[in-house]
């Protein structure tokens, strides 16, 4: 059974940047990026601009993180990509993120804005577990940004990791 029939020819994976602990009172949907987040966010969002990693769409988690690592992310590019903010990307499973990607699948060009460990799951499901193995040996790192092409006319055809950018 395809993932995402028709698939976009490019899928786009970032993990938020890195985020500070919650505040007392905070909950973890508020948690805000750390000076080391904001500045891993810019490096990343720069490289990947340079690169000319911009897609037609980013699905954002509406966590405050994610919020700020796309300011970020948005901030590099002249003509910045279209946004769409989601709540359905806050906790949750792979396979709400695939339902999101899917219904904008007429897009060339994906890009997912969330967590982990849905994006490290996506990432093995798509590239493979050797590919995802030996991209991300640590784990998805916070800002960790996958660029993955597909050639194919389904989605159970092979899936390229093209790229991965990081701090």
């Amino acid at each position: 059974m395809p993932l995402l029939p028709p698939p976009p020819q490019r899928i786009i994976l970032m993990r938020h940047a890195q985020s500070g602990w919650a505040l007392p009172g905070q909950t973890d949907f508020e948690r805000t990026l750390d000076e080391a987040g904001e500045a891993e966010a810019l490096a990343v969002s720069a490289r990947a601009s340079a690169a000319g990693y911009r897609p037609d769409l980013v699905l954002c988690s509406t966590a405050r993180r994610c919020r700020q690592t796309a300011d970020a992310f948005l901030a590099a590019f002249s003509d910045p990509p279209e946004i769409a903010y989601t709540d359905e990307l806050y906790n949750a499973p792979p396979s709400a993120y695939f339902e999101a990607i899917g219904r904008h699948a007429d897009r060339s060009s994906i890009m997912v804005l969330g967590h982990n460990p849905a994006m490290e799951e996506i990432l093995e499901t798509l590239a493979g577990m050797r590919t995802a193995a030996e991209a991300v040996p640590d784990g998805y790192p916070t800002a960790g940004f996958a660029v993955l092409t597909h050639a194919g006319e389904v989605a159970d055809e092979p899936w390229v990791l093209s790229a991965f950018l990081k701090r």
